[in-house]
């Protein structure tokens, strides 16, 4: 009976003594678990890769704030060059007087490429009539000259009906509104007035989604997760046949011309906190199977082999050393 209360003293203390051991070990996990805030705003566009990229690392991180916001690119450098936030999403690389209003403010940041995006046209299911489009009839539709005077569908093709166009699209403080008026109208910001915008696509969705003659534009995205409300409108760039964005044709940039990059831009006062450094990490490391998770196109992957090594030099360059 002794020797039998020995071995269980014995085991017992054994137990504990592992148990202590694991103790150490989750104790040495906890004092590395990330906490504080980190914030995003701007790009409605990057806003839904963002988010997921939030979501992943709160899962991992749950003592760490990501608050992400999507004011638009245009909206979101303007909180960016005020110290606001932390990082900026971008459907478009950051304009010169936006980068003068940084410098005066004394921020330096870092420029990441983050997906790619094929800017998606859609109409309302119930449109018959369109089975394609082509740039130069987009602009007819777009262009500042069709204010007051493009109104109805027959007026951009023999055969379409002479029914109202409705159109939704970007806010001007958007990125999306940048790049498509440029590629599609000639010049930024070279567009009709006379139309729904919004800065949010859930909006832009929504009023094509309810409405006959809707045609609205916005970041595939957007598209992939509400085709069953949405019509996808093949582009004709002119070479006669139509083409939709896709994994493969955003990709090989035969969706042309209204494929682009996608990117985040990060304070680099914030980028020397923990907090955001691992934020930023995880985004590049988990970009590639997020981005196509949530609709968009992944990059190369030796395009995130170098915004890897660009950003582990920022933050050796940003990160005190310890003595």
């Amino acid at each position: 009976m002794h020797n039998m209360l020995n071995k269980i003293a014995y085991l017992l203390i054994v137990a504990v003594g592992l148990s202590s051991c694991g103790g150490t070990k989750t104790g040495e996990e906890g004092s590395k678990e990330i906490s504080g805030s980190i914030s995003i705003d701007g790009s409605s566009t990057v806003y839904p890769l963002s988010e997921a990229v939030a979501e992943e690392f709160g899962l991992k991180n749950p003592k760490a704030k990501v608050t992400v916001g999507e004011s638009g690119t245009g909206g979101g450098f303007k909180k960016f060059g005020r110290g606001e936030i932390d990082i900026c999403g971008a459907s478009r690389p950051i304009k010169d007087s936006e980068k003068a209003i940084c410098d005066s403010a004394g921020i330096k940041y870092l420029e990441l490429e983050i997906a790619y995006d094929g800017i998606a046209i859609v109409v309302n299911p119930s449109n018959t009539w369109v089975d394609k489009i082509t740039t130069a009839e987009l602009k007819m539709m777009w262009e500042t000259a069709a204010q007051d005077k493009i109104k109805t569908w027959s007026q951009i093709r023999a055969g379409w009906p002479n029914e109202p166009i409705h159109l939704y699209g970007a806010g001007t403080a958007s990125g999306t509104f940048d790049y498509f008026t440029e590629e599609i109208c000639g010049k930024k910001g070279a567009s009709r007035g006379d139309y729904t915008a919004s800065e949010n696509d859930n909006q832009l969705v929504t009023g094509v989604a309810g409405d006959k003659g809707g045609l609205g534009y916005f970041g595939m995205a957007y598209y992939e997760n509400n085709k069953e409300k949405l019509k996808i409108v093949p582009v004709d760039n002119g070479s006669g046949s139509g083409v939709i964005p896709t994994q493969e044709t955003v990709l090989n940039k035969s969706y042309a011309p209204l494929s682009r990059p996608l990117y985040i831009y990060i304070n680099e006062a914030a980028l020397a906190r923990p907090e955001v450094a691992a934020f930023i990490t995880f985004f590049i490391e988990n970009a590639p199977g997020l981005s196509k998770d949530v609709g968009y196109v992944p990059c190369e992957s030796s395009v995130y082999t170098t915004q890897q090594e660009v950003l582990k030099a920022a933050i050796t360059r940003l990160t005190p050393t310890s003595k």
